[in-house]
């Protein structure tokens, strides 16, 4: 079993909206209202790739109850803690004629110590069951940053796999934490290691150093695909995975249908090869329709015979 943890869900409103220009008036030439948070996300790619995959975290007030529905609708098993306050609400509007994509994120609830309790036990008592968690996304408003880190430790001690996507201090903790796999962006990852990249030799040192920061893996997620530190026959080593660009319907969510190919195929024990490019082509055939976690297997598949992989040099001195 794979869970997927939301301590920030939403109810993710796309909107496609052609010459999108601020302070005008626009009408939507498509949209998808679904319910999200980088977690939930993830949780429905799993889900259309196969896998036996469960979502929790927090949801509040009627949009928590909403984010629920959609989910048992969508047929994904869940198992939220309800909090007394309302779960946010999400806006993406993608303008087709320039590729841009504007995000308007609500900050999220304010979420209790005793709330923050019952989710600890919840978790806890389901990662019995589990062989991987995967962390994602941004904590709502009342959560300590260390939350992430803390729990990363605990399911260490039942022997699952801990995967972190999120950004900033909780990041930081996490990482220091020894999770087996992070996956940052690249400006989440210039953050973390604090320093801007020039090109891909600065890449290739950031995810060595990401590695050196506790994760035991360190994948940075570029527009075309990935590099990564990680490991293979024993030893850790360099790889980029890319695929060639191709014209989008919308990006917003591609990163979250990485990560769930990369789970996917580490759940069901592929290589390291095979799991970066599997991720590759979920978050490129993600891209081709508006919604975040939509994708279609069957293309994925032909899709993934178009990735290319590169083994860098081995990361050397990595600890």
């Amino acid at each position: 079993m794979i869970i997927t943890v939301t301590l920030n869900a939403a109810i993710d409103k796309s909107l496609s909206v052609p010459s999108f220009r601020l302070g005008r008036r626009h009408r939507t030439v498509d949209q998808t209202t679904m319910a999200g948070g980088k977690g939930v996300n993830i949780a429905r790619a799993l889900k259309m790739l196969g896998q036996p995959v469960i979502a929790t975290g927090f949801a509040g007030g009627p949009t928590g109850t909403r984010i629920v529905e959609q989910l048992t609708h969508e047929s994904i098993l869940n198992d939220f803690v309800r909090i007394r306050e309302e779960s946010r609400t999400n806006m993406a509007v993608y303008d087709p004629t320039n590729g841009e994509t504007t995000e308007v994120n609500e900050r999220g609830p304010a979420v209790t110590a005793a709330e923050v309790e019952l989710f600890r036990d919840k978790l806890l008592y389901l990662a019995r069951g589990a062989d991987i968690v995967v962390f994602a996304g941004s904590l709502p408003r009342g959560v300590e940053p260390e939350i992430y880190a803390g729990l990363i430790r605990e399911l260490r001690k039942l022997g699952v796999v801990t995967v972190i996507d999120t950004d900033g201090e909780p990041l930081r903790h996490a990482s220091r934490a020894e999770p087996d796999v992070i996956s940052p962006n690249v400006l989440e990852a210039e953050e973390l290691v604090g320093h801007e990249f020039n090109d891909e030799e600065d890449r290739a040192i950031a995810v060595r150093e990401m590695v050196g920061l506790g994760p035991h893996e360190a994948i940075m997620t570029l527009p075309d695909g990935c590099i990564a530190c990680a490991s293979a026959g024993g030893e850790r080593k360099l790889l980029r995975v890319w695929i060639d660009p191709r014209e989008a319907v919308a990006a917003v969510g591609s990163g979250d249908a990485f990560l769930a190919g990369l789970v996917a195929s580490r759940y069901e024990g592929k290589t390291i090869e095979e799991c970066l490019r599997f991720g590759v082509a979920c978050g490129a055939e993600s891209t081709m329709r508006l919604g975040a976690g939509l994708i279609d297997p069957r293309a994925v598949e032909r899709m993934y015979a178009e990735t290319t992989v590169e083994w860098l040099t081995p990361a050397a001195g990595v600890p």
